[in-house]
């Protein structure tokens, strides 16, 4: 893939500098104006403090772009009617010389490509609620793409035993970060064992390194939301049922549910899932960051 690197980018790849890639779907239609921006701004700002550089993923009129500038950033945050840009999509864009977010799977894709071997998001897509066939590209782009991705699990929206039922299947380990249960997104508690866990960056490092050694994919590293602003499990699923039902009533379907019910669930909660979702996001990438330094170039 031919991608245009921002200038810090290229930089950081002459001097082997720790990179993390971030997906700007969020900030096209995952969050509202102006949360969106002070939300790309903020997690580019916590990897530059964790020394390593960010490598935030849009296409741009066109042209697949692996790192952005504020304006860039600004324009992904203000524009209507941009594309939500999944891997199947990226080709589509380019030719129509469209402009749009990258979800997990097209940052996937691009990161590979851009030699990035960490990425931060929110939460992953998955298996939807009462369908199964109804199943997020970012799961086999997770399997077939070699980067660590970082996140507090699943969105909650999800229907999580299945989805980590099709993780297993495809062969994406998911990794606890301090923690032995998949975190729920909003909330630190699913109910839902994981096998394996680290305490730290330098542990996650050790098994990227020996993913890398034996040829295999992509690592999934769940990390709980910060505690300060994590919700609790029974009131997202209260709020959620509600949300779902109203989906439902208005026939959302397709890309439109996951930002309705996101939508949804900020105006239920009075804004509370909306601040746990910003915190998480900052938390995530600076988490990734850490992980990209212990990583190095090795």
């Amino acid at each position: 893939m031919k991608l245009l690197f921002s200038a810090e980018v290229a930089a950081a790849r002459r001097t082997l500098k720790p990179m993390v890639a971030l997906e700007t779907s969020v900030v096209a239609q995952g969050l509202p104006v102006p949360k969106n921006l002070e939300a790309a701004r903020a997690c580019e700002a916590a990897v530059r403090d964790e020394h390593a550089v960010p490598v935030t993923m849009a296409v741009i009129d066109g042209v697949p772009c692996a790192g952005l500038v504020d304006e860039q950033l600004q324009r992904l945050a203000k524009g209507k009617g941009l594309m939500k840009l999944g891997s199947r999509d990226l080709a589509i864009a380019v030719a129509r010389r469209a402009t749009g977010g990258t979800t997990v799977s097209a940052t996937c894709e691009m990161a590979a490509a851009a030699g990035v071997s960490v990425f931060a998001t929110g939460g992953l897509g998955g298996v939807h609620r009462g369908d199964d066939f109804d199943i997020s590209q970012d799961l086999p782009a997770l399997a077939r793409w070699p980067v660590a991705v970082v996140c507090a699990g699943a969105k909650s929206v999800l229907d999580l035993p299945r989805t980590m039922e099709l993780l297993e299947t495809l062969g994406v380990p998911v990794i606890g970060v301090g923690t032995d249960e998949l975190p729920g997104f909003y909330s630190r508690h699913t109910g839902l064992a994981l096998e394996h866990t680290v305490d730290d960056a330098a542990g996650a490092a050790a098994i990227i390194r020996a993913r890398r050694e034996l040829g295999q994919g992509g690592v999934v590293f769940a990390l709980p939301p910060p505690k300060a602003t994590a919700l609790k499990r029974a009131e997202v699923e209260k709020h959620l049922a509600a949300a779902l039902k109203a989906a439902k009533a208005k026939k959302i379907e397709g890309k439109a549910v996951t930002p309705f019910l996101l939508g949804e669930l900020a105006a239920r909660t009075r804004g509370q899932s909306l601040k746990a979702n910003l915190a998480l996001l900052e938390n995530n990438a600076r988490f990734a960051a850490k992980l990209a330094v212990a990583l190095g170039w090795k």
